[in-house]
């Protein structure tokens, strides 16, 4: 029943969604190819013989609604418009029928892409990504689900259906290392828990992506970092931040909610540089932040070096946009806290998720709620 909300649809760069709404270089390891697209066929290919599900306590487990992996528009102008009956109505009646791609889709994707490559190289090894649909669509619509997550021959084996009810009370009985939604309040719940987890949107353009390398890109404060700096730049301006980067240089920055999926990506990376392949990786990590270099860079660095982490790509902007960085990228994923960031990778093509943290959704939302009081 995921009521209507951001990031819908993916692979052309179609549905480009806004704010909140309502509840739900190295050379490319690989030829690069479009997102997935639309399929025209609606039979389902024959299934091939699928791995063994890891241990949930093994695995790196990455929750995504139903509407982050699939393109649901039309059911959820339903359910708004007709009411949850017509709705799962529907969903029966074209249950055999698959669903578009959505903005997680190729992300997806691409996890599974670094599986078929660790289960070659660790046969017995649990460590690996898996995958749980997480929605709170009605049990009926789950054999649509499951069709259409079988049409694109998805390794998806766990589903968390609640029937109107939030799945968030589930995410940590699930394991979940992160949480992608396309509805900013489960987003927010998911945070407020401790829970790393962001709202996805679509790219407004098509774009091109890597077939079996997974890339990932992170902003640094308020993501991988905690919002302690950012708190001295939102109070004193940036002549006091630059200053209080270089008194503080040697002490590492507290961590933000998406460090423990660098740390667990880091951690499957080292596998492959076990094996003699740090080139050939298929997992490749970026940083990408508005900090300068020479005044606020070092103690990003020192930070994520106090923690054992490295990100293989470093990228100090200055201030300067983001998206066309981003752009020559071409990540799976981009995560940042400001939605300006955020929209300004979207027009560039890219598949990019607000984490909403810190100090920043503090003002965001007092001003929202001002704006609401003045409307009134």
């Amino acid at each position: 029943m995921e009521p209507a909300g951001q990031g819908q649809g993916q692979a052309q760069g179609q549905g480009q969604g806004q704010g909140c709404s309502a509840p739900e270089g190295q050379q490319d390891a690989g030829r690069p190819r479009p997102r997935e697209g639309a399929q025209t066929s609606h039979q389902t290919p024959s299934p091939r013989k699928k791995p063994k599900s890891p241990k949930p306590e093994n695995a790196i487990t990455i929750a995504v609604s139903s509407r982050a992996l699939f393109r649901m528009e039309e059911e959820q102008k339903i359910y708004s418009e007709k009411g949850v009956e017509a709705y799962v109505k529907y969903q029966l009646d074209h249950e055999s029928e698959p669903f578009l791609p959505g903005a997680a889709f190729a992300f997806v994707k691409a996890l599974e892409a670094v599986n078929t490559q660790l289960r070659e190289l660790y046969p017995e090894s649990e460590e690996l990504f898996d995958i749980v649909l997480m929605t709170n669509n009605h049990a009926q619509v789950g054999v649509r689900l499951i069709n259409s997550i079988n049409h694109y021959d998805l390794f998806i084996e766990r589903f968390c259906m609640t029937g109107g009810n939030s799945p968030i009370c589930y995410l940590k009985a699930y394991h979940t290392d992160l949480y992608l939604s396309s509805d900013c309040e489960k987003v927010s719940e998911a945070i407020e828990e401790g829970i790393a987890a962001a709202t996805i949107f679509n790219p407004s353009k098509d774009v091109m992506v890597p077939e079996n390398q997974l890339r990932v890109a992170f902003d640094g404060d308020a993501v991988l970092f905690s919002d302690e700096s950012e708190q001295i730049v939102k109070a004193h301006g940036l002549d006091m931040f630059f200053e209080h980067e270089k008194t503080y240089e040697n002490k590492p920055l507290a961590q933000g909610p998406l460090k423990g999926f660098l740390e667990a990506l880091g951690k499957l990376q080292k596998k492959f540089y076990s094996k003699g392949l740090r080139l050939e990786c298929p997992i490749r990590t970026y940083l990408v932040t508005a900090r300068s270099a020479a005044s606020s860079g070092a103690r990003a660095l020192k930070t994520l070096r106090s923690w054992g982490l490295e990100t293989d790509e470093a990228l100090f902007l200055a201030g300067a946009p983001k998206g066309p960085l981003l752009e020559k990228i071409r990540p799976h994923i981009f995560f940042d806290d400001q939605m300006f960031h955020v929209e300004g990778a979207q027009e560039m093509g890219t598949v990019a998720a607000h984490v909403p943290y810190g100090i920043a959704q503090k003002q965001r939302r007092m001003a929202e709620k001002k704006r609401a009081k003045d409307i009134e």
